[in-house]
């Protein structure tokens, strides 16, 4: 029972904790261009994705800034930029001026150009060991996040000066948490079992993925065992209390569920 218990919390908890936060699509504009920016945060891999787009004639620049900076080239100063050389971590050295920094983001998607339109995706750890130079996320307190653009005024691909703050924006992202693809296709496997707590009967969602049930008392001693034929149980005979439910499914794997019985 100790190891059934054990398998519950892991499950519930596995359930209740969402592994992926993002800000959706922001767009920061700049005249009639933008730049658009998707942020997802990975709590299982400890990873931060950003999908990236802008004009592909000429180069701009994204940084994530918080909301008491005021200008690009304040703190943080993580910048990344496309140019000539492609996507590049870059730090702020102070107005215009973008230094080499270490390449933390690795390839997602290469930028491709469609439409005039340059897109790529990039990924690195949440967390960083130069705190200084790189913006730090806490998926755990990640709510929402100001970021800043730069577009530069001219057609060119060749980083100068971008013509002031008339060629910068400010965007505003909140981060909402979803659901990866592996725990969308495990919801949807899901058993939950309702009315609970009940007393003569409960139902179960997904009932015709379960062969067998087999109940426990708190205390780990058996009480039942049910073959599944149809979408509900009996449950009168039992004594109120706790129960916790070993629901084996058809393909193998089991479920655990637990039951207060009114």
């Amino acid at each position: 029972m100790k190891q059934i218990l054990f398998s519950l919390l892991l499950i519930v908890g596995f359930w209740g904790t969402s592994q992926l936060k993002s800000t959706g699509v922001m767009t920061c504009t700049v005249g009639t261009r933008s730049v658009t920016a998707n942020i997802t945060l990975n709590n299982t891999t400890n990873k931060v994705r950003l999908d990236l787009t802008g004009p592909s004639d000429r180069w701009f620049g994204f940084t994530f800034r918080s909301a008491a900076n005021a200008g690009m080239s304040g703190a943080p100063t993580d910048a990344l930029t496309y140019s000539d050389v492609g996507f590049n971590d870059r730090n702020l050295g102070g107005i215009g001026v973008y230094n080499s920094d270490t390449q933390d983001w690795t390839v997602v998607n290469a930028p491709s150009i469609s439409g005039g339109t340059v897109s790529m995706s990039y990924e690195r750890n949440l967390t960083t060991a130069d705190g200084a130079n790189d913006y730090q996320f806490n998926y755990a307190t990640a709510n929402s996040i100001t970021t800043k653009c730069v577009i530069t005024s001219s057609a060119g691909l060749s980083i100068s000066p971008h013509g002031g703050a008339a060629n910068t924006a400010v965007t505003n992202g909140t981060f909402a948490t979803v659901l990866a693809t592996n725990d969308v296709v495990a919801e949807s496997k899901k058993v939950v079992l309702y009315p609970n707590p009940a007393k003569e009967t409960i139902n179960f969602k997904n009932s015709d993925k379960i062969k067998s049930i087999d109940i426990f008392e708190s205390t780990g001693r058996k009480v039942r065992a049910v073959k599944m034929n149809g979408k509900d149980i009996n449950i009168s005979n039992l004594k109120s209390g706790n129960y916790y439910l070993e629901i084996t499914l058809k393909d193998g794997s089991t479920s655990f569920e637990q039951l207060i019985k009114e």
